[in-house]
């Protein structure tokens, strides 16, 4: 009898979290789903071996056409990472909700450790220019623009296949391990410049 009280509740833990995560993968705003495989380019880029310790960014350069994200220290690369972007990824980001990751020359102004995607570093998204022309079409900005890793819980099911969909909301999403090294590596207050 005491075998049966704990069997059915562990049963139905089973199902649920079986239909849990099939209605993730299936779900709109899962990046995987009708995923076919990489690129041969995102998995040269994905392979590369991690940062060496002691390693600085000062700079970023986002090619959002080609999905990258190039690191530089004092003028020289030092990695490319490979991106997803926001859900309508063509153009700046004009308003919130727009989906759009933003174009321009911003800093990196925050970080957080305790990200609901597992890390992230802030934009600093909107500037002057982006809240006046949002403010002169009656809308907000919008804001918390990050570069993050996925959500918490998902990131070593999904890991690099996140890069097969454009997902974010207006972030520059990268895997788990990648957002560890940049969290580290980027100084305060460097340049990141979003390129179309």
């Amino acid at each position: 009898m005491m075998k049966k009280r704990f069997a059915l509740p562990l049963f139905a833990i089973i199902i649920l979290s079986a239909f849990g995560f099939n209605f993730y993968q299936n779900s709109p705003a899962n990046p995987t789903a009708h995923a076919t495989t990489l690129s041969p380019r995102q998995l040269e880029l994905v392979n590369q071996p991690p940062l060496r310790a002691g390693t600085q960014i000062d700079k970023l350069i986002v090619y959002k056409s080609k999905r990258e994200m190039h690191a530089l220290y004092q003028g020289s690369l030092v990695k490319i990472y490979p991106i997803s972007l926001g859900k309508n990824p063509i153009g700046h980001k004009e308003f919130e909700g727009d989906m759009k990751t933003p174009e321009g020359i911003y800093t990196i102004n925050d970080r957080n450790a305790n990200s609901s995607y597992h890390k992230n570093l802030g934009i600093s998204y909107p500037n002057e220019a982006d809240i006046a022309h949002a403010k002169a079409h009656g809308k907000s900005a919008g804001g918390a623009i990050k570069i993050h890793g996925i959500k918490n819980g998902l990131g070593d099911i999904i890991g690099a296949n996140h890069l097969l969909k454009d997902w974010t909301h207006g972030c520059i999403a990268v895997t788990d391990r990648q957002i560890d090294q940049l969290f580290v590596a980027v100084v305060e207050n460097a340049v990141i410049e979003i390129l179309p």
